[in-house]
């Protein structure tokens, strides 16, 4: 049996603090206003990844503004009603806006902003369905691109691999990425794409599992796994840190800078960013301009909505090809399919 590294224990150790707790909180009134209601997917802020890029931009906001807010944090098999409940307390409390963060959200959201018509809505990675909510998408599919670009030239063995948390059509749009850019850049590559659940949201909450998976690949000869998991993602980078000569490839957040990884961030050849920061930041913003940000707001590449990380500099030596393929999908070249 393998050992359980500090990265597989600290996942073990949240996912057992959400499964005691209905929800987690946080709140600091911070001014007269009521301010922000955040409701985290399972993992919270300290996910390492999706979480803790839309928290940066709230935190942000509410001390460019001095707004008060709010946390709530969701846990492992709740059910809609349990999200519903979620978002109708803080709306109820006056937060203003209240924000889901995940596709988990999407029905919760656009139902409970019905009955919430003067207060402004929005929810990550799902359309909007009612008037007064803003649906975030990205376009993650090409920003993924970009990384079977990085994982087509730097590879080794001629092995790189996939790993997704769920397999849904937001994950899928990650693979279906990852894998054009791959073959775009080498066709001869070998591919081996996992998920780590077909539908239960614990695959955004379960490292051991990733981990175990990666190590699968890596014995294979697998030398570059790009992970779309949340904090599940931190058990593949763990494994892979501990092969010699292997990369990982990160996600949503710059995971190379994140201090939870900093033990294998030589590891990380580059993080495919969400700028989920800078869509809370904006929905944030629009409430306290008077000028609230209403349905579907797609951040692209072409926009740096997404992006590819640039730290530690591994992937200097083939940031022109990396450019180049980046401007072909800006100039509508090369068309990146969503779909696996």
């Amino acid at each position: 049996m393998r050992r359980v590294t500090k990265i597989a224990a600290a996942g073990v150790a949240t996912a057992a603090l959400a499964f005691t707790s209905a929800a987690c909180s946080s709140e600091d009134s911070g001014s007269s206003d009521k301010g922000v209601g955040l409701a985290f997917d399972v993992g919270g802020r300290s996910d390492a990844s999706f979480n803790e890029s839309a928290a940066r931009g709230y935190d942000k906001a509410r001390k460019e503004f001095d707004l008060g807010g709010k946390e709530l944090t969701a846990r492992e098999g709740e059910t809609e009603a349990d999200r519903e409940q979620r978002l109708t307390s803080l709306a109820e409390a006056g937060y203003d806006p209240v924000i889901g963060v995940g596709f988990a959200y999407g029905k919760s959201v656009n139902k409970v902003a019905k009955d919430f018509p003067d207060t402004t809505f929005a929810v990550i990675d799902e359309a909007s369905q009612a008037k007064n909510v803003a649906g975030v998408t990205f376009a993650e599919h090409e920003g993924s691109y970009l990384a079977g670009v990085a994982a087509a030239l730097k590879t080794k063995t001629d092995k790189v691999g996939f790993i997704g948390g769920v397999h849904n059509n937001l994950i899928k749009k990650f693979e279906a990425g990852f894998v054009q850019g791959v073959q775009d850049t080498n066709p001869d590559l070998k591919i081996d794409v996992k998920y780590l659940y077909e539908s239960d949201i614990k695959g955004f909450q379960d490292p051991l599992r990733a981990k175990g998976i990666a190590e699968g690949m890596l014995d294979k000869g697998t030398d570059v796994i790009y992970s779309a998991a949340g904090l599940s993602g931190t058990g593949s980078i763990e494994a892979v840190a501990a092969q010699e000569g292997a990369w990982a490839i990160g996600v949503d957040s710059d995971q190379y800078r994140d201090k939870a990884l900093a033990d294998y961030k030589d590891s990380i050849l580059t993080s495919v960013v969400k700028n989920v920061d800078v869509a809370v930041y904006d929905v944030i913003k629009s409430v306290v301009d008077g000028k609230p940000l209403t349905g579907d707001q797609t951040f692209t590449l072409k926009d740096d909505g997404v992006s590819l990380a640039t730290s530690g500099g591994f992937i200097d030596d083939i940031q022109g090809e990396i450019d180049a393929a980046k401007q072909k999908i800006v100039d509508g070249e090369i068309k990146v399919s969503d779909t696996p």
